[in-house]
């Protein structure tokens, strides 16, 4: 069963790319460190925690970076002028709140609107871009925003807005990838008898280039590689590409960044405990942290485990708890069932 409570505080713990240490890495530290047989930070601030067996190495990972902004100009009448940190899409920050991290603490802005009555016909049919996005953080000078800690530099990311619709659905910034962060974790406390030498990941840096996953993938040499990742499942507008339901369970990718000698252990795992997994085709290398595991070193047998959620890098993603509760359920046994075998494809 979800622990909502949990997930929503690893939802909302702050951790923009690159700045992961402001309050995510901690949580995940506290939450498995009585879980595993160590656990420590790299330099570049992935947290990697090491369940040993004597079975095949595999490496799971789980990024628990966010897309966010930072600043890059304060005007003389006090706005903050912002640039992305990862695919941030600016049309979904006009009339919303931000949460900066600043050198006295935490403090929000709001990127204002102008109303429809003082706009020119012409200008309600424009979309809002980086040029126009500005942030009020209610000053009125530069020397006042920079009186209440902003910087150029000053990193800041959606502010907290964790709802549950249904009894099934919850919608929340964030779920890309917290989310699966929070499965991993979970699945990491449930996992008991393995002989596999399994070393979770909560990755650094993953939306600017999936660059935790790099380091951490030479330094402990895996045999396999399991991204947990989100993916699209069908929402508004989708005229039939996307294959993955909210409520199907847990997704698993085909294609060539996917080991097919892995992917068919999947389905005999999942066809053992009666979890029905969906299948997402991947003709190209996925976005997630897989892309950079399978060619680390002599190579990597990868493959990729999903959550599906709808209006991915939107203040409003939405994911199905049955899905969660599935992922878990299956890495768990995946985990514990996994063995010695035969990688080449």
């Amino acid at each position: 069963m979800v622990d909502i409570e949990l997930l929503r505080k690893i939802v909302e713990a702050p951790g923009v790319s690159g700045y992961e240490f402001l309050g995510i890495r901690d949580v995940v530290i506290e939450e498995l460190k009585d879980h595993v047989d160590e656990i420590k930070v790299d330099k570049l601030g992935n947290v990697i925690a090491h369940k040993r067996g004597s079975g095949p190495r595999i490496m799971i990972a789980a990024h628990m970076d966010k897309i966010g902004v930072m600043v890059n100009h304060i005007d003389k009448e006090g706005y903050l002028h912002v640039v992305p940190v990862g695919g941030v899409d600016p049309r979904t920050l006009v009339a919303q709140r931000i949460r900066f991290f600043t050198e006295k603490g935490e403090r929000f802005g709001v990127v204002g609107h102008i109303p429809p009555h003082l706009q020119k016909p012409e200008d309600r049919k424009k979309a809002a871009d980086w040029d126009t996005i500005v942030v009020d953080v209610g000053a009125d000078s530069q020397e006042e925003a920079e009186e209440l800690g902003f910087r150029v530099g000053t990193v800041g990311e959606f502010a907290p807005a964790f709802v549950q619709l249904t009894e099934n659905r919850i919608a929340t910034p964030y779920l890309d990838d917290r989310v699966c962060l929070y499965a991993m974790i979970e699945a990491a406390k449930a996992v008991e008898n393995h002989e596999a030498d399994i070393y979770f990941v909560a990755s650094v840096q993953e939306e600017v280039g999936l660059r935790g996953a790099r380091v951490a993938s030479y330094a402990i040499d895996p045999e396999i590689g399991i991204a947990m990742d989100v993916t699209f499942a069908k929402q508004v507008g989708d005229k039939g590409k996307i294959v993955p339901k909210l409520g199907g369970g847990p997704v698993m990718d085909v294609g060539p960044n996917i080991n097919p000698k892995v992917r068919a252990f999947a389905d005999d795992v999942a066809k053992k405990y009666g979890i029905e997994l969906q299948v997402e085709a991947s003709p190209r290398p996925t976005g997630t942290d897989a892309n950079i595991m399978q060619i680390n070193r002599e190579g990597v047998a990868t493959a990729v485990l999903s959550i599906p959620i709808r209006y991915m890098h939107s203040q409003v993603e939405t994911a199905d708890i049955r899905d969660i509760d599935r992922t878990i359920e299956f890495a768990k046994h995946f985990l514990e069932e996994l063995r010695e075998m035969d990688l080449t494809p």
